[in-house]
């Protein structure tokens, strides 16, 4: 007979020891410093940028280090004016987020962490559809038509584009009840519709053979909603290459991606230059996790418009990468860096919408003749706002 072995002692070490976070105002007189001690795990490092991410806020500086049992961060962080954070509610969200009420290890289970997901509890009641493939003009625009014809109420959507293809996450739910559509047949005849639309008009392929056709897929996950775009898009780099169309390089950004060997520890080193940007250490982080990389040790910088990041990462099962995954982490952190659109420099038009009868949202104008290159929506009480920079 095996021992009992009772399971509460697994956590005992994670609630004798929960995870801190400390909001720095002092210490430097130009930023912030958010500092956060936990039990380490694996994708800990995602979690913990991806709350600062969603606050929209700037990491100028990181030093990182989660190797052994334990897993400890500092962040220089700046709010979306560039100010040092000061908002009390801002301060409460971090403490909340990464404290002992979260979900990182030794956190009080039954909490959730807030942040953008695929299945986001903000908005209510819906079904998420998630769609991907050839990019188009007038692409937006046409699945919104056939979601209105639908009967489908749109409450929000989140479109990434990069190079030729097209990835989106689209939240609806019935137009008359309000409530999440589960009919499996009404959601069969919805996936068929957006699929020809996304095949496009001479018919195009569908999702067969590389798997770089057309492809609908309704979410029940609760994924964060900027980690299943990138893993929509990477899917795509799996199948079949990286969208670019032949005889077009990808343009000079500036951006510098290395791999090497570190001999003295064993680890594999990530040197990444490009041009700073919110939200570039999330999408590195989240590329990297999504690849099965662990990363130990991390320093991030920046020297005037470039930012700097170093990471030493390892695979999961401890080994450093072989040629050949260098040179593919090489390509996916490429394009998971060109693939978000700058908020500087890009050009963005910004839409009002009113509903229709029964609550259906009249979406169909924007990004008509536009080709969008990444697109935000949501609505609430029958108005609503979109962002589709082009």
């Amino acid at each position: 007979m095996r021992p009992y072995f009772d399971p509460e002692y697994e956590n005992f070490n994670q609630r004798i020891n929960p995870p801190r976070v400390c909001i720095d105002n002092n210490t430097c007189r130009d930023c912030t410093l958010v500092k956060v001690d936990s039990m380490n795990k694996n994708g800990i490092l995602l979690e913990v940028v991806q709350v600062l991410s969603d606050l929209d806020l700037t990491i100028l500086k990181a030093y990182i280090t989660s190797d052994g049992g334990w897993f400890m961060d500092v962040f220089h962080v700046l709010d979306k004016q560039g100010q040092k954070v000061t908002d009390e509610k801002t301060i409460q969200h971090i403490e909340k987020a990464l404290g002992p009420g979260s979900n990182i290890p030794g956190a009080t289970k039954g909490s959730n962490s807030p942040g953008r997901s695929v299945g986001m509890h903000s908005i209510g009641d819906h079904t998420a559809i998630e769609l991907k493939g050839p990019d188009r003009t007038g692409l937006l625009s046409e699945i919104f038509a056939v979601l209105a014809e639908l009967q489908c109420n749109v409450m929000a959507a989140e479109v990434w584009t990069h190079r030729t293809r097209v990835a989106c996450v689209v939240y609806v739910n019935d137009v008359s009840s309000g409530q999440a559509i589960e009919d499996a047949c009404r959601l069969a005849g919805i996936e068929e519709r957006l699929r020809h639309v996304l095949r496009g008009h001479g018919g195009g392929d569908d999702d067969d053979g590389d798997g770089r056709g057309a492809h609908t897929n309704f979410s029940a996950g609760s994924t964060h909603v900027d980690r299943r775009l990138h893993q929509l898009m990477h899917a795509d780099m799996d199948l079949g290459g990286d969208g670019a169309p032949q005889g077009r390089p990808a343009a000079d950004d500036g951006t510098a991606v290395t791999v090497e060997h570190c001999e003295e520890k064993d680890y594999s080193v990530v040197n990444v230059r490009c041009r700073d940007r919110p939200k570039l250490l999330f999408d590195i982080v989240c590329t990297l996790t999504d690849m099965q990389y662990v990363v130990f040790h991390a320093a991030v910088t920046s020297e005037g418009i470039y930012g700097i990041q170093e990471l030493y990462i390892r695979r999961k099962d401890g080994r450093t990468l072989l040629k050949d995954e260098a040179e593919k982490v090489t390509k996916c952190l490429e394009a998971a860096i060109s693939r978000r659109v700058s908020e500087v420099g890009g050009t963005s038009n910004r839409t009002r919408f009113s509903s229709l009868v029964d609550g259906a949202l009249l979406l169909t104008d924007i990004g008509t003749g536009l080709q969008c290159r990444d697109s935000r929506l949501s609505s609430a009480a029958g108005t609503g706002w979109g962002c589709c920079r082009t």
